[in-house]
């Protein structure tokens, strides 16, 4: 699986602990920045990492910033990207099932490694359930997009 990886400074550490994890699990990581503490703009990540996801040159996309709000503000900017801010295994799984996200976001102001390692672990292995209710529901979604 592809997996793009963004976060800005806030989100820096929780970011690299994300991406060895994956790494050491065999995904293919795109890692969008940021590369650094050095303050920045989350957008910029956000933007990436929604592209590559809506664009198909990634399966499933992380982003983190401080308290995950802004990330997915702007991700969710992209027709395609449904970027959904999870605090727990079930958050994560009912994303996925129910509302078919292929974006998870993390603040890591309120995520542990341990936590955010859990979660993703049920993210990326939850399948959307395609019923024909959530389905409906996702093309309503789409719908209303923009490309940014």
């Amino acid at each position: 699986m592809r997996v793009a990886i963004g976060a800005d400074h806030a989100g820096f550490d929780l970011k690299e602990e994300i991406r060895l994890e994956l790494e050491k699990h065999g995904y293919t990581i795109n890692d969008c920045g940021c590369a650094s503490k050095d303050s920045t703009d989350y957008p910029e990540y956000a933007h990436q990492v929604a592209s590559a996801v809506a664009g198909g040159t990634a399966d499933r996309g992380v982003l983190v910033c401080s308290t995950g709000l802004g990330m997915s503000m702007a991700a969710n900017r992209h027709a395609g990207a449904r970027a959904a801010l999870c605090h727990n295994c079930d958050s994560a799984y009912f994303a996925r099932t129910h509302n078919d996200a292929n974006i998870i976001v993390f603040g890591a102001r309120y995520t542990t490694f341990l936590d955010a390692r859990a979660i993703l672990q049920v993210f990326l292995g939850s399948h959307f359930s395609a019923s024909e209710r959530h389905a409906r529901r996702i093309t309503k979604i789409d719908a209303c997009g923009e490309t940014v």
